[in-house]
């Protein structure tokens, strides 16, 4: 059913954001100097610890993912030195390059669009490439539906390079599939709020160690807008340097309350259940999976499109039935289209998603 003639949104970001979380933006505004600010801002940060499972800060930034990938960059990699990004997707190749464009030397560890990178291959760039100051890679690669084993990986960085700094993209993973930053020893984890959090774009989120901010101390040019030491002096005063966007500060305050309420687990375990739903259709539909069997995303399904479908004519067809639908990212639109099963989806809309592919299919 639309209103309004609203599409829900199957796209992968920004996703479908439930009408009590847009009311939640409606509350009265505040100056960001004042009390009432404080006492929000301290109340979304030990919401954030427990969603981000950490003991240490989470940033709060009025960004998208994007611009914590530069934050990150920046305060993380000393001069002279130089960070490993794996790349295996557009949004990984990406950061990779706001790290080059910021002046880091980069070495890349990449492989073919759909692959994960697993715990060998990083072991062996490690002994191969020396010390970096940071290993950067991507928890669910969004252009792809790859999800890779972060876990694993970070605890081959702590054995061969402990010093090198974890920094994790989790921007199409985080609330959607399992992320544990403090067990798993992640320094950096970012994320924005148009994908699993289920928030509107605009508001950005990190998890930082202690570790991250002994690193800024030693860089001399961090920037200013994502100034990790100045985003911590201020967050100390549960406060930010510069303006933030209160509305969706409510909003993620509403919706953190929702999301404890299902539980982490919960939640991890829905979305598994309508990844295995969507995985199920692709393959007895004959339309394949890009994905490499076993790091498939919780969150976004590529589906190899395996019958040749004109994309166009599907999402066309998908929109009269009320759905907005992905036709494919980058290099392979067209080739593959994905499928979003993220955020507060349930798994009625994406059994009525998968209902009418089957209708434009016809069978």
């Amino acid at each position: 059913m639309t209103h309004d003639n609203h599409k829900r949104l199957v796209i992968p970001g920004p996703v479908e954001v439930r009408r009590e979380i847009l009311e939640a933006q409606t509350a009265w505004m505040i100056g960001h100097r004042t009390t009432a600010f404080a006492d929000l801002y301290a109340r979304l940060q030990a919401k954030l610890k427990q969603a981000f499972l950490t003991q240490y800060r989470v940033f709060v930034s009025g960004s998208s993912g994007t611009g914590l990938w530069e934050g990150a960059s920046r305060n993380c990699i000393r001069d002279g030195q130089k960070a490993l990004h794996l790349t295996g997707g557009a949004f990984s190749e990406k950061w990779a390059e706001v790290s080059r464009l910021n002046g880091k030397e980069v070495d890349v560890l990449p492989v073919e669009w759909g692959k994960a990178h697993t715990p060998e291959m990083v072991a062996d760039a490690l002994r191969r490439g020396g010390h970096y100051d940071a290993v950067c890679f991507v928890h669910n690669e969004t252009s792809t539906g790859v999800t890779n084993p972060v876990r694993d990986i970070s605890a081959v960085i702590h054995e061969l390079d402990p010093d090198a700094l974890v920094l994790v993209d989790t921007v199409s993973g985080f609330l959607g599939a399992e992320l544990r930053t403090d067990e798993w020893g992640l320094d950096i984890a970012l994320t924005s709020s148009q994908k699993a959090f289920a928030l509107p774009p605009g508001i950005a989120f990190a998890a930082v160690s202690d570790r991250v901010l002994e690193r800024a101390n030693q860089v001399t040019n961090r920037g200013y807008y994502f100034d990790f030491i100045e985003l911590d002096a201020l967050a100390q005063k549960n406060n930010t340097p510069s303006t933030p966007p209160i509305a969706l500060m409510y909003a993620a305050d509403k919706q953190l309350d929702d999301i404890m309420a299902e539980g982490l687990e919960n939640r991890w375990a829905r979305h598994l259940h309508m990844r295995d739903l969507t995985i199920t259709w692709a393959d007895t539909r004959g339309m394949g999976l890009y994905a490499q069997e076993g790091y498939r995303s919780p969150t976004v399904t590529t589906v190899a499109n395996g019958r040749n479908i004109n994309v166009d004519d599907m999402a066309k067809f998908m929109s009269g039935k009320g759905f907005s639908m992905d036709k494919g990212y980058g290099k392979i639109k067209g080739k593959t289209f994905r499928i979003a099963h993220m955020g507060d989806m349930t798994v009625s809309t994406l059994e009525e998603v998968l209902a009418g592919l089957d209708e434009f299919l016809g069978v």
